[in-house]
């Protein structure tokens, strides 16, 4: 659960807010509209080393492409990736066809 606060609160007692963000974040507002977060470090750490940036398949070097088919996925519970819908290939279908 995250708490929202308004700016001039985190400025006026920013040590209460500073030690309330190693429990949780704290959604920092202005004019009622969130603007920023303060979080602990060991959270802003953890965040940044989930962090995957997508690229264009074009961008990936032949070395990269080489590492991807070489990688091996540590589990011992079974996996296909045939299992995986193709939720991002639009349905080109028109939905409104005119009736003629």
């Amino acid at each position: 659960m995250t708490i929202s606060v308004a700016a001039s609160d985190i400025q006026k007692n920013f040590g209460a807010w500073h030690d309330k963000a190693y429990e949780q974040p704290i959604e920092i507002t202005r004019y009622g509209r969130p603007t920023a977060f303060l979080v602990s470090a060991k959270l802003y750490r953890e965040m940044l080393a989930s962090y995957r940036k997508a690229v264009v398949a074009a961008a990936i070097s032949e070395d990269e492409i080489a590492l991807i088919r070489r990688a091996v996925v540590d589990t011992d519970q079974p996996y296909n990736l045939d299992d995986i819908p193709d939720n991002d290939i639009p349905n080109l279908a028109p939905t409104n066809a005119l009736k003629r």
